[in-house]
């Protein structure tokens, strides 16, 4: 199951069945079985509080994520999303709010796939993976 919450902020998401049949198809083209993922919507200081916590990280960012599977092909994890973040990033690049809000929710499941942004090279693949899942979601009509 895939699930939305929101903590601490007001925020409806358009969409869900979309998105939930995106991120799905995204899975199955990966070989993974989903066991459980969770979308938390956030504010940022609720998301910098998280990352002072548990990764001992004093800034702001935009999304972190949890892996919480016990199998190296099945998907369960937390991916904690600031909407001020995610609306700061979309005017600093000049695109739309839903674009970089739909970038982040796969990159957050591309982390929980495998795909890592540490390096250069891993976020340059990353991004490419995320324009991809991007670019099926646009043949969907969903954005």
């Amino acid at each position: 199951m895939i699930h939305f919450f929101t903590e601490d902020i007001s925020f409806s998401l358009n969409r869900k069945s979309a998105l939930t049949s995106w991120l799905k198809n995204i899975l199955s083209t990966h070989n993974f079985h989903l066991k459980s993922l969770n979308y938390i919507f956030c504010s940022d200081e609720y998301l910098a509080n998280i990352n002072r916590k548990y990764l001992n990280h004093d800034f702001f960012t935009d999304i972190i994520t949890f892996d919480n599977s016990e199998s190296s092909d099945e998907i369960e994890g937390d991916v904690f999303i600031s909407i001020e973040r995610v609306r700061e990033n979309s005017e600093r690049i000049g695109t739309g709010f839903c674009q970089e809000l739909y970038r982040a929710v796969v990159h957050g499941l591309l982390h929980l796939i495998g795909f890592d942004d540490k390096t250069e090279a891993d976020r340059l693949l990353m991004r490419e993976r995320e324009d991809a899942c991007l670019s099926l979601l646009k043949t969907k009509g969903s954005t």
